[in-house]
């Protein structure tokens, strides 16, 4: 994968950059409650501003479907960005236009000016060729750093990209980098796990994944569907009953691709999903009864999971092993996760996991910070496991 970075950006003295960032923070009262997203842009910023660049930053909030929504305003992130840049943030109170324009005009040769939600306007989703070249009016360069936009063909996404010399942003960079070493160009073995609760949502990558991994764990409330199409019985189970010749489908194609599949030896059961609730571990081609359901995967599923971490060189994570919001129905989540967090952490392991319940599955095991890399792209990141192209990052390929 090549794209151009920041790094192929010469004399952006006096230049005005407008940079796409992923200013989509949770707000609760008017107020920003987590300022991760914010933190993640500094990079960028510092790094164009000390360059001698102005900093127009682009981003949206919310879905305001085209209409100008007060409460969907960027206007409460200014005060935590100034505050964690130590530089004052202005604001502008649309993303074109006059207001844009003159807030531009007053701005000093190395400031930083944020503009008005972009789905303000109806034109932004429709990637409206217009809208983006009046962005791009405002600015001498582009700078995407919003990996988590980058599977949406919006004009602030993809269409000012094809107006004006376009570059990935630091976050950006790390993203793409990190998902080359786990997918693009990884060390082989390459294993897998991939859980959550239903093989609908994720049939493309599944499909994708077992042509590019030496080995495929298969868990969460998706691993029953595959037990129920071997003929095992799943009680009570969340289970896609329908999907079962899809499931048989996927295996046959695994093992005519080479790539180990595996499925849960044994499970975590119980008649009802509270925390503490009384379980038995069972081995998964045991009946159950019809009240009680898979929730968890076993200990010796776990055991031969982490045996195949020790055997990989590369691991790429989407999806839980279990109900892991509701103890005792995380053990297997978290056992595996702590134990590719300690791969990772000695470089045995090239660690790279995404998806907004692997992220909250990771944090609640503790281990976020030494794995190798978490994505907290969401969508982005799924279609990108899935194969398919994004096309904010198609814009920036060389």
């Amino acid at each position: 994968m090549t794209f151009r970075t920041l790094d192929d950006a010469k004399d952006l003295a006096r230049k005005t950059a407008l940079v796409r960032v992923d200013f989509n923070v949770p707000m609760e009262g008017g107020k920003v409650t987590d300022d991760t997203r914010l933190r993640v842009a500094l990079p960028t910023i510092q790094r164009l501003r000390k360059a001698g660049a102005r900093v127009v930053l682009l981003a949206h909030f919310d879905r305001p479907k085209g209409q100008h929504v007060p409460s969907m305003s960027l206007k409460p992130v200014v005060a935590p960005l100034s505050d964690l840049l130590g530089v004052p943030v202005h604001f502008a109170d649309d993303c074109v236009g006059p207001h844009a324009r003159s807030a531009l005009d007053h701005l000093e040769s190395d400031g930083v000016l944020l503009l008005e939600n972009v789905r303000f306007h109806a034109s932004e989703e429709a990637n409206d060729p217009g809208f983006a070249q009046a962005m791009a009016g405002l600015g001498d360069l582009y700078v995407n750093d919003a990996f988590s936009a980058a599977h949406r063909a919006h004009a602030s996404t993809e269409g000012i990209a094809h107006l004006l010399p376009a570059y990935a942003g630091e976050s950006m960079r790390r993203e793409l980098d990190a998902l080359d070493a786990a997918l693009g160009n990884p060390q082989k073995p390459v294993l897998g796990i991939v859980g959550g609760s239903k093989v609908s949502s994720k049939l493309d990558l599944l499909k994708n994944l077992v042509g590019k991994l030496d080995r495929l764990a298969i868990g969460g409330g998706m691993a029953n569907t595959f037990l129920h199409a071997q003929g095992v019985d799943v009680g009570g189970s969340l289970c896609e009953k329908d999907l079962a010749d899809t499931a048989i489908a996927i295996l046959a194609e695994a093992a005519a691709r080479g790539c180990e599949i595996l499925l849960p030896i044994d499970v975590v059961i119980a008649t009802e999903v509270k925390p503490g609730a009384e379980t038995r571990t069972v081995l998964a081609r045991e009946p159950i009864a019809d009240d009680e359901k898979i929730l968890d995967a076993g200990p010796l599923t776990v055991e031969k999971l982490i045996k195949a971490m020790a055997l990989s060189r590369t691991l790429i994570w989407n999806g839980p092993l279990g109900v892991f919001e509701v103890p005792p129905f995380d053990a297997a989540t978290v056992k595996a996760a702590q134990a590719a967090a300690k791969l990772a952490k000695t470089g045995a392991l090239v660690a790279v996991a995404g998806g907004g319940d692997t992220v909250a599955a990771l944090n609640h095991a503790g281990v976020v910070d030494d794995m190798t890399f978490v994505s907290t792209a969401g969508g982005a990141f799924l279609e990108w496991m899935e194969g398919k192209p994004l096309p904010g990052v198609e814009a920036l390929k060389v």
